[in-house]
C-alpha cells in the first residue's frame, strides 16, 4: 500500500507536518533577543544625542568593549557548560602585571614578557579547571577562591604600583587606522577576530557541540565516550588563555600596568553573557549574543555618559537589566519543560 500525505481542507500540507515556519525559525535565533535589544539602545539614545551615531563615538564604543568583551568570550565558554568565573578580571589584571613587570623592570624581552603573562592566566585556567573537575567543587567557590588569589598576587608582585615606560611591542594594539575618516584601534580587530574564531569553534567543531552538550546533559556526553575532565580543563584552560590576551589588550589601550584596573570587569562580563541570552543553566547561548550583549552595556553606558547622567545610575540600570534577563531566561526555561 503507498502512503500518502494527509492533506488540510484546501488540499495543503498541514502546517505541523509542513515543518516549522518563517516567524518559528527566527524567533529560535538566539541572538536576535539581543540584537533588537541593541537597536532599540541604539535608537533611543540616537534621538537623544546628535553624538551617538558619530564614527568617532561608535568608535569609541568599541574601545570600551574590547577587554569586558575578550573576558565574556571565555566567560561565555565557562557559562556554555554550566559553570562561572569569578576571577576572570582579577587574572586578567595579574597578566598585564606579569608581562608588564617583566618587560620594564627586569628588562625581559617584550615577546617573552607577553607570552608568560598569557602562560600565567592559563595556569589560573586550569587550577580553575583541576579544581571543578578533580575535587568536584562548584565553579562559584573555586573561582571565588582563586579571583582572591590572583587580586593578592597582583598587589604583592607590583607592590602596589603602576608601571609605565612599556615597549612598543605592548603597546601596538592600542594604535589606531582609519575607515572612512574614523580612527579604529588594532585591539577592537583583534577582539572580534576572536569572536570569529570562537563562534567557529562552537559552531563547526566537534568540541563545541561537546561543550554545549555537556551543559544541556553530562551524563549522556559520557555515555557518548567523551572525557569530561578533559574538557572541562580545556574550557577553564582556553579561557585563560582569552583572559591573557584581554590582559595585552587592557595593556594595549591604557599604556600602563595598572594593578587596580579590570579588578570588576568579571562582572561585567557575566553581565554582557547574560544580556547576549547565554543560560546559566548552561547548554543553550551563543557567543555572538554575548558580543551584542557587551556593546549593549556599552551604549547604555556611554550614552548615559552623553546624556550627563551620573554613573552610578549606569550600574543601577545595567543591575536591572541583568535582572531582567535571568527572569527572562527562568521563564524560558519553564516553558519549554
Amino acid at each position: 500500500m503507498v502512503e500518502t500525505t494527509p492533506l488540510g481542507v484546501d488540499g495543503e500540507v498541514p502546517e505541523a507536518e509542513a515543518g516549522p515556519s518563517f516567524v518559528t525559525r527566527l524567533f529560535g535565533i538566539p541572538a536576535l533577543g539581543p540584537f533588537v535589544a541593541l537597536i532599540l539602545v541604539g535608537a533611543f539614545f540616537a534621538l537623544k544625542s546628535d553624538r551617538f551615531l558619530t564614527g568617532g563615538n561608535l568608535s569609541l564604543v568599541l574601545q570600551q568593549t574590547i577587554e569586558v568583551g575578550t573576558l565574556a568570550i571565555g566567560q561565555t565558554l565557562v557559562i556554555l557548560t554550566a559553570g562561572i568565573d569569578l576571577s576572570n578580571g582579577a587574572v586578567m589584571s595579574f597578566g598585564s602585571i606579569v608581562m608588564t613587570k617583566l618587560a620594564v623592570d627586569s628588562g625581559m624581552s617584550p615577546i617573552p614578557a607577553i607570552a608568560l603573562g598569557l602562560l600565567a592566566c592559563v595556569a589560573f585556567g586550569v587550577l580553575n579547571g583541576a579544581l571543578v573537575t578533580g575535587i568536584r567543587l562548584p565553579a562559584f567557590i573555586v573561582t571565588l577562591g582563586t579571583l582572591n588569589i590572583a587580586f593578592a598576587l597582583t598587589h604583592i608582585y607590583s607592590g602596589e604600583a603602576t608601571i609605565s615606560g612599556l615597549p612598543g611591542e605592548m603597546t601596538f594594539l592600542g594604535d589606531t587606522f582609519k575607515i572612512g575618516g574614523t580612527a579604529v584601534t588594532y585591539g577592537t580587530v583583534v577582539m572580534l577576530a576572536l569572536y570569529v574564531v570562537a563562534w567557529f569553534v562552537l559552531t563547526q567543531a566537534p568540541v563545541g557541540r561537546h561543550v554545549y552538550a555537556l551543559g544541556n546533559n553530562p551524563e549522556a556526553v559520557r555515555l557518548a565516550g567523551v572525557h569530561i575532565r578533559r574538557l572541562l580543563v580545556g574550557v577553564y584552560a582556553t579561557a585563560g588563555l582569552i583572559y591573557g590576551i584581554a590582559a595585552l589588550l587592557l595593556v594595549a589601550r591604557t599604556q600602563v600596568g595598572d594593578p587596580a584596573s579590570g579588578q570588576t570587569d568579571n562582572l561585567d562580563s557575566i553581565t554582557a553573557v547574560v544580556l547576549g541570552g547565554t543560560s546559566l543553566f548552561g547548554g543553550r547561548g551563543s557567543v555572538i549574543g554575548t558580543l551584542i550583549g557587551a556593546l549593549i552595556v556599552s551604549c547604555i553606558r556611554n550614552g548615559l555618559t552623553l546624556l550627563g547622567v551620573d554613573s552610578i545610575y549606569q550600574v543601577l540600570i545595567t543591575g536591572i537589566l541583568v535582572i531582567v534577563a535571568v527572569a527572562v531566561d527562568q521563564l524560558t526555561r519553564r516553558g519549554t519543560r
